[in-house]
């Protein structure tokens, strides 16, 4: 049997309002995807070499949320094009070998998506049991984006309950009708010939039959000063999610990756269980644990470490180092003098590591955070808890292609400001530096693929003389054994590894150094920030 592509591709998240504009309107579209396919993946290593783009949502939105508010689900919105330009989409990147994952948003809708526009025209409404509605709040829950969880309705006088902003309402997946109305939404795009599914807060679908108050806990902001445990996390998740499984089973070699939003002092054993026990939920359920790491060799082992056993058995791994919702990871790690050496080892990881990686456009070339003044703020969570909480616009800039006006993402003013070091860092720069960032991850990506162990292999960690500081770690099977060694510390670094290794290997890739036909192993010598895959002898 070959293996599923999800568990060997390469994945790339593009956030489209931010990777291309081709009209002028400063906002990225599918066209403009469309026209950068050839990057991504052309076949060849000139070419970045993912197997698989994840889109946030293209909907139809009154975009209080940038999407996450859908208006229809089986349409898309005129700002990032048509559903000729979609077919297109699918149909130029499965002819490079690129599979497309979308966004699905099954815990609400927008309060103008025509369900709720019908549920809340009166209490007899058809549609009124497909939101949550009751006379009074019954609880205390409150909204991710601020204020209370239950806004009123005084054409109706109820309230419904939204998990985020009031602009996006609650379905009732009890709700059989809800539930089957979502299902035909995945069969109409599985129908299109899409290849999985990242399912937004799919852990928040059922609340507490008995709508019961959360518990008080300390935090910085009202959402954070409770245990969410009433309304999210609830058992009936797992057999909805057993039931769309077999669904998009039915379709053949199809993705389920899942945001399982954490509470405060939960770990990824949270996330694990909607594997399923059986592992017949979701093939994936995302890790988050990386992007609360500080650069330290012992907390991403420890991560790895938790990460690997609260898998189920035969449940497969996957790791991310930054996305749309947090800070980038070149920002977060940076240091003055080792950002991009740290950047570097930083992907070695990531793309050696047993499991399935997710990049996040712009990552490759070491796009940073963008500091974006108060008054251009977009993102509803910046507007309302700024200083406390800044936002998540300053991940979400546009992508950086070369040095001409707004980095070549478009020819009218981008929706959010661009890097000031745009001119200097971009993807036209990097590709004629054989030593850039981007020059490293299309190498390290198309060796990953040469190289078996690196996609099945099993996962065993090595002990080391210097631990505190390096993350050392093999990759095995049948047909090779890989050593990855990587320096955490700017110190060098001569390394005595646990017995049982050959006397020497090949070094097949350093982050900084020449490749070698024979290295010695031990001790090993790493310079200070340094990273090294080597095949064992």
């Amino acid at each position: 049997m070959t293996t599923p592509w999800w568990k060997t591709g390469v994945n790339y998240e593009i956030y489209p309002r931010s990777f291309q504009d081709t009209d002028g309107d400063g906002v990225g579209d599918l066209k403009g995807i469309i026209q950068h396919l050839d990057y991504l993946n052309d076949g060849t290593p000139n070419s970045l070499g993912v197997d698989a783009i994840w889109l946030t949502p293209f909907y139809p939105s009154p975009f209080y949320d940038f999407g996450y508010d859908v208006k229809d689900y089986c349409g898309i919105d005129p700002m990032f094009g048509t559903m000729e330009d979609f077919d297109t989409l699918i149909e130029k990147a499965h002819k490079r070998g690129i599979k497309i994952v979308i966004d699905l948003v099954f815990d609400h809708t927008s309060h103008r998506h025509p369900w709720f526009i019908e549920s809340r025209l009166s209490k007899d409404s058809p549609k009124r049991d497909w939101y949550i509605w009751k006379d009074t709040r019954p609880n205390n829950w409150k909204a991710f984006f601020g204020g209370s969880a239950w806004t009123y309705d005084k054409e109706t006088d109820q309230y419904y309950l939204h998990s985020f902003l009031p602009e996006q309402p609650d379905l009732n997946w009890r709700n059989r009708d809800v539930r089957e109305a979502l299902f035909d939404i995945v069969r109409f795009w599985m129908d299109k010939g899409v290849d999985g599914f990242r399912l937004d807060v799919i852990n928040f679908i059922y609340k507490d039959r008995e709508y019961r108050s959360n518990p008080f806990c300390f935090g910085r902001r009202p959402y954070e000063m409770q245990h969410h445990i009433y309304d999210r996390n609830q058992p009936e998740a797992h057999q909805a999610l057993q039931e769309l499984r077999q669904l998009v089973d039915l379709y053949g070699e199809k993705m389920l990756v899942g945001e399982i939003a954490l509470d405060k002092g939960e770990d990824s054993t949270v996330a694990s269980a909607f594997y399923g026990k059986n592992n017949d939920e979701l093939h994936l359920a995302f890790n988050f644990e990386f992007l609360n790491c500080s650069w330290k060799a012992k907390a991403f082992r420890k991560a790895v470490d938790l990460w690997e056993s609260s898998l189920p058995p035969g449940g497969w791994p996957n790791y991310v180092l930054s996305n749309h919702d947090m800070p980038r990871h070149y920002s977060r790690y940076a240091r003055w003098g080792h950002t991009e050496k740290r950047a570097k080892i930083a992907a070695m990881m990531l793309l050696t590591l047993r499991g399935t990686p997710f990049l996040y456009y712009g990552e490759e070339i070491g796009m940073r955070n963008v500091r974006v003044p108060r008054w251009k703020f977009q993102d509803p969570v910046g507007k309302r808890y700024w200083p406390f909480h800044p936002g998540r616009d300053e991940e979400r800039t546009p992508m950086q292609w070369n040095t001409n006006d707004n980095a070549g993402f478009t020819i009218g003013q981008p929706w959010l400001p661009l890097s000031r070091d745009y001119k200097k860092n971009n993807v036209q720069n990097q590709l004629a530096d054989p030593d850039s960032l981007l020059s490293f991850y299309r190498r390290l990506i198309w060796l990953r693929k040469k190289i078996p162990t690196l996609l099945t292999g099993d996962y065993r960690v090595v002990e080391n003389s210097a631990d505190d500081y390096c993350y050392t770690y093999l990759r095995e099977d049948k047909d090779g054994r890989y050593l990855i060694a990587l320096n955490f510390s700017s110190r060098i670094l001569d390394l005595n590894l646990a017995s049982g290794l050959s006397a020497t290997g090949q070094l097949i890739l350093s982050t900084l150094t020449a490749d070698q036909d024979n290295i010695c192993l031990n001790p090993l010598k790493l310079c200070g920030n340094e990273g090294m895959l080597i095949k064992l002898k």
